[in-house]
């Protein structure tokens, strides 16, 4: 397996809620937890930690079930990754690392851990940025129709064990190169060693099944937890940043300007020409948009 790392980052292991995370971290200030998506690692940030590490300390981990991160098997009912359980492995992590209270930035599924972390610990996040997310309880109702073909890897993954896991063994690279290589819109935002190292990373028999059961959370456990904040009025009162791809000549089968404003009071929006790997496509975008955002 490629062994990339961020440069002027250190690296550690930090044991948090039973699960050990692999995180990179760099910089002085305000504290700053950065998450990634699928089928990624931390190394999505790898062109915007740097820059954000000037005014902060910046986290970088890999999500339980991804990368160097542990990957525990999962449980009949899919807590072992449901964005609850995920959220608290980052909320434990911040607090051992000393920060308290701290601003989050996810990017799809990482965004989705950051959603919950500030919907159940809103006095431990002090801003939100979520890059081009909805949430779970949102996205199902979207997928009417055709939308469903673009999304088909949602109801795939989440199959009853091991019926997906066997199939994605059979070529993993085929399985998981397919998104990388469909979803970007910017000529060689992903180069090749990094392409390796999400592969390689994500090919094992472990990190296949804990991919499979994080979209199983996403769909049995995840949409009923978000529906139950909404029926009880709960929302994100922190300032919140909302960034999607802007989808060309496709038309996005939900608005998330709406969506986010009907769980954000305050909210933002930015919307980047590019595929879905907005980190990677426009690191320099996100960055800019990311540092007025927070302030710095």
């Amino acid at each position: 397996m490629a062994d990339l790392r961020m440069p002027g980052f250190e690296y550690c292991g930090v044991n948090c809620n039973e699960v050990t995370l692999n995180v990179a971290i760099a910089g002085h200030g305000p504290p700053l937890l950065l998450l990634h998506g699928f089928p990624e690692t931390h190394l999505a940030w790898r062109e915007v930690a740097p820059r954000l590490a000037r005014q902060h300390r910046v986290v970088c981990p890999d999500l339980r079930g991804y990368g160097d991160s542990d990957k525990p098997r999962g449980d009949s009912r899919h807590d072992q990754y449901s964005k609850r359980t995920m959220a608290r492995d980052v909320i434990s992590l911040m607090t051992k690392l000393g920060a308290s209270r701290f601003s989050v930035v996810g990017h799809d599924r990482g965004g989705l851990v950051a959603f919950r972390a500030a919907l159940d610990q809103p006095r431990a996040v002090e801003r939100l940025a979520v890059l081009d997310v909805i949430p779970a309880a949102d996205m199902w109702p979207s997928l009417a129709g055709v939308a469903g073909v673009f999304a088909f890897h949602l109801y795939f993954l989440a199959q009853q064990a091991d019926f997906p896991e066997r199939l994605i063994a059979a070529s993993p690279d085929t399985f998981f190169g397919q998104f990388l290589d469909a979803w970007t819109k910017v000529e060689g935002a992903i180069p090749a060693p990094v392409r390796r190292r999400y592969l390689d990373a994500c090919g094992t028999a472990q990190a296949i099944h804990a991919v499979c059961e994080d979209y199983r959370a996403s769909a049995f456990v995840d949409p009923a937890e978000d529906e139950e904040d909404r029926r009880a009025g709960r929302r994100l009162n922190m300032p919140v940043l909302a960034m999607w791809q802007d989808p060309g000549e496709q038309t996005l089968p939900f608005d998330p300007r709406k969506i986010w404003s009907s769980w954000a009071s305050n909210l933002q929006t930015k919307v980047l020409p590019c595929g879905h790997f907005l980190p990677e496509e426009q690191p320099a975008e996100v960055a800019e948009a990311l540092e007025s955002f927070l302030g710095t």
